[in-house]
């Protein structure tokens, strides 16, 4: 029997290769999406900590950071004002990071009700802000928020309460959005799969992260943040994680705001949040160290979402090669079809969104792709060295 051509056995060995990389990619993604949720999900069954304390009334330090936000300071101040926790206990710390308009004025109009306004000259990004604002403010607890949202009543006194658990060193509400576009209801979606999944990672440990709108940490565990921090609702919760102390969600502080209209916007919101979670990788290289399950979980929810479009990307030309007419792949021919399926019904969603109309599942498969294609565009921004450390509208819900 004569010896198969060395071509032969090249393409072959070729063919396993690709193969290998088809099946790598797809497992990546699985994981990735639905793997590791399931997999925190039933730790936090397995695991279940205590999250929740009874009713306590520390000093409470709410800081905001802003620029220009004439339109919202005034409502802000006097949401907070209405919240029913003990206004002699509560301190609002407003500071105006280079406004040009008449945030600073009318902050300081409510000076009666204890309100602290810091402005400075020029603009020094939202980092340097926060700095500011924490060194000057005087709670054993200290909330951020921003200028737009507004906090239901019971907000600060719910983040309060879950430090009466010791071990806890910082708290995330929840962000609920009203309103919005068809793409936002998509948004929406995608975010009660995050929810589900930091309710997970809360009642098993420490959750990865926390919603910018609404978070609130121990004075004592405050860490000034680098300057042009992105993600400051990341880089803060994940610092405190890493001393030992646990990041809890607790569903009952809530804040509110109204969802973006545009499909332009949350696509920019997105690649700015996945270009901070490269930042964070620069800035926290600890994280990319396997030492526990704080970077097992950092490892899947953040890295591995990171690393989803490339592996998207090669799962298809995987697909491509292996699917070019040959007998015997009827497999991978379904496979690459579903594939391009996928991706004619994302096309279709776009072109149906920028005319007012859906069709849900269109509309799913469009988000999740602008989702992924933020991630990409967010990695060559970083590469790159482009940061945008201040961006108007609806906050960051997941990453």
């Amino acid at each position: 029997m004569r010896d198969e051509p060395a071509h032969a056995v090249s393409l072959e060995g070729n063919l396993r290769m690709i193969k290998s990389l088809f099946w790598i990619s797809a497992a990546a993604i699985i994981y990735a999406y639905l793997g590791y949720p399931l997999a925190v999900w039933l730790l936090a069954r397995l695991r279940r900590r205590e999250t929740m304390g009874g009713p306590i009334t520390p000093r409470v330090s709410v800081v905001i950071a802003c620029h220009n936000e004439e339109q919202n300071i005034a409502s802000r101040i006097s949401n907070l004002l209405e919240s029913d926790y003990p206004l002699e206990l509560l301190e609002l710390v407003i500071v105006s990071d280079g406004s040009t308009d008449r945030t600073v004025e009318i902050a300081r109009s409510f000076s009666a009700n204890g309100v602290r306004v810091i402005s400075y000259e020029g603009r020094r990004g939202k980092a340097v802000a926060l700095n500011v604002g924490v060194e000057s403010a005087s709670g054993e607890i200290i909330v951020f928020a921003d200028a737009r949202q507004t906090f239901e009543p019971g907000a600060i006194k719910a983040l309060a309460a879950n430090f009466q658990v010791s071990d806890v060193g910082a708290v995330s509400g929840e962000l609920l959005l009203n309103g919005g576009s068809s793409v936002s209801e998509g948004v929406g979606l995608y975010w009660k799969y995050e929810k589900w999944i930091r309710r997970s990672e809360s009642l098993a440990g420490s959750m990865i992260g926390a919603t910018g709108a609404i978070y609130a940490i121990r004075r004592e565990l405050w860490g000034p943040l680098p300057e042009n921090t992105i993600l400051d609702d990341v880089y803060t919760p994940m610092r405190i994680a890493l001393t030992g102390k646990r990041v809890v969600f607790d569903e009952a502080a809530r804040a509110h705001d109204t969802a973006s209209e545009s499909a332009s916007h949350e696509f920019r919101r997105k690649v700015r949040t996945l270009t901070g979670n490269y930042q964070l990788c620069q800035l926290m290289p600890r994280l990319l160290i396997p030492s526990g399950l704080l970077t097992f979980q950092f490892w899947s929810h953040k890295l591995m979402r990171l690393a989803a479009p490339i592996f998207m990307l090669m799962l298809l030309v995987s697909n491509l090669l292996i699917a070019a007419p040959r007998s015997g792949e009827l497999f991978y021919q379904a496979t690459l079809a579903a594939q391009l399926a996928f991706y004619i019904g994302v096309v279709a969603g776009g072109f149906l969104l920028k005319r007012n109309h859906k069709v849900r599942l269109l509309n799913i498969a469009y988000v999740f792709s602008m989702m992924n294609a933020a991630a990409f565009l967010g990695l060559l921004y970083f590469v790159f060295g482009k940061r945008n450390v201040w961006t108007r509208g609806t906050k960051e819900q997941g990453g």
